[in-house]
């Protein structure tokens, strides 16, 4: 499980397992035993490994079967799945999302876009605390 995990990300990093070792200070050997499941780094390891790779230490640990859609994604950033557009351009957004970013029923979004980039949806009260708070410091730097 987490073996596997720890070669996943190595080898997605493009690191060989004695720059995995230098960084993170132990022997390329205890990197070796740890991606062929003959011993686990103990939890202080698992942190630095866990800062390295940029996933959460869930993550790290976690048996992640990729055939259900789950895999190792950096850390605060999210795949939530693949939502429809409806006839009348309306979108469900997924529950985790709500949940992860507080979203509720009446909540207003922004919706902005890029030709290049795509769409994002941003909260908008934290939108508009984000202006506010330059137009505020724009104001100061005036005076």
């Amino acid at each position: 499980m987490i073996n596997m995990n720890l070669k996943k990300l190595r080898e997605r990093k493009k690191y060989t397992q004695e720059e995995v070792a230098y960084r993170i200070g132990v022997s390329r050997q205890a990197v070796a035993k740890w991606e062929k499941g003959k011993t686990v780094p103990d939890i202080n390891n698992c942190l630095a490994l866990a800062e390295l790779y940029e996933v959460a230490l869930d993550d790290l640990v976690k048996d992640l079967d990729e055939k259900r859609g789950m895999s190792l994604h950096p850390k605060g950033k999210h795949l939530f799945g693949l939502v429809k557009v409806g006839e009348r351009g309306q979108i469900v957004i997924p529950k985790k999302a709500r949940e992860i970013f507080a979203i509720c029923p009446g909540d207003s979004l922004l919706v902005v876009g890029d030709e290049a980039q795509g769409i994002a949806l941003i909260q908008y009260d934290k939108f508009k605390h984000f202006i506010e708070a330059v137009l505020q410091a724009e104001e100061q730097t005036e005076e």
